[in-house]
């Protein structure tokens, strides 16, 4: 999921107010700044984002935790427990904390609280589920909120649109919309990564080609900070150790370099197909040492995609 993390992250220091108005459901909000949770979570795990927001004469923190499949090791419930704890302890600010569930059949087991009775004592911590599936999509692209628009194909769609159609005009909308065109090309940057969720790369691709995005793509913050991220940490690699067996010059790069080999000797993979993006956005070498081995074993192109999901 790592590189979800990365896109989700991306866009809420960009769209704050996007993502707080959206989770508080209220627009009568003052975004005052996005923390740096890595800074005082000194645990292996971190929240994903907090928010501190002004909602009328009150300061309080609004926690938004992005998830494609369903925790079960520890479970939500516990994890969320132990978030919002440490966030509480940090700040000690009232904290309105959300699980937003990407794909479509993820969450619908979490209840949204954590309860511990035992003897005299009660420990009683709620959250809030949000499924994206459950979300109206057209409300959002008619919005406007440029955050948002990303995560619009991982939403309901209108009632009896096929959902190719869907994310035809979702990448459509973003495409057309007048905005700048560089905040144009992160969000159709994160749309067409976030689809990989869901859609098949081919019906991706072709939707690419059609609306004619590859250049702008390119152009995309979003895109170049994890190419960017790529290059320094592939730099650093090489100098400090060895990789073995074929990946050992340029690290992470090289690593990158040999998996998308395989896979287009193997299944044509393009280089426009989101997967291609996705992989490029992982920043663990020892999982793109998995995954090139998993490339050489799959038998076909949907078996490496399960494989590359269930290693997030």
């Amino acid at each position: 999921m790592a590189e979800f993390d990365t896109i989700s992250k991306h866009l809420i220091q960009k769209y704050p107010d996007d993502f707080a108005s959206f989770t508080l459901g209220s627009e009568d909000i003052e975004v005052l700044a996005v923390i740096d949770t890595e800074q005082y979570t000194v645990e292996a795990r971190q929240t994903d984002s907090l928010i501190r927001v002004r909602m009328g004469d009150e300061e309080v923190l609004v926690h938004n935790e992005f998830q494609t499949t369903d925790s079960t090791n520890p479970p939500m419930p516990r994890r969320m427990a132990g978030y919002i704890g440490r966030a509480i302890e940090h700040h000690g600010l009232p904290i309105y904390s959300n699980v937003i569930y990407l794909r479509p059949n993820a969450g619908q087991r979490d209840l949204g609280y954590y309860v511990q009775e035992h003897l005299d004592y009660e420990i009683t911590i709620r959250y809030r589920v949000i499924r994206l599936i459950e979300i109206e999509g057209e409300r959002v692209l008619e919005s406007g909120q440029s955050g948002l628009i990303p995560f619009t194909p991982l939403m309901k769609p209108p009632e009896g649109m096929a959902s190719d159609v869907w994310l035809h005009q979702c990448i459509h909308t973003a495409r057309t919309r007048p905005i700048a065109r560089s905040s144009r090309a992160d969000y159709l940057a994160g749309m067409v990564a976030l689809s990989e969720l869901v859609y098949a790369s081919e019906t991706i691709s072709d939707i690419i080609l059609k609306e004619g995005i590859m250049d702008i793509l390119r152009e995309s913050s979003l895109f170049q900070s994890l190419t960017q991220q790529s290059r320094e940490e592939a730099f650093e690699e090489g100098i400090e150790q060895g990789i073995e067996q074929g990946i050992e010059q340029g690290g992470r790069e090289r690593a990158i370099e040999d998996l998308l080999d395989v896979l287009e000797i193997r299944f044509d993979l393009r280089q426009a197909d989101p997967l291609s993006a996705r992989i490029s956005a992982i920043e663990d070498l020892q999982r793109l040492k998995q995954l090139h081995r998993a490339a050489i074993q799959v038998s076909n192109l949907d078996e490496f995609e399960r494989m590359l999901d269930s290693t997030t």
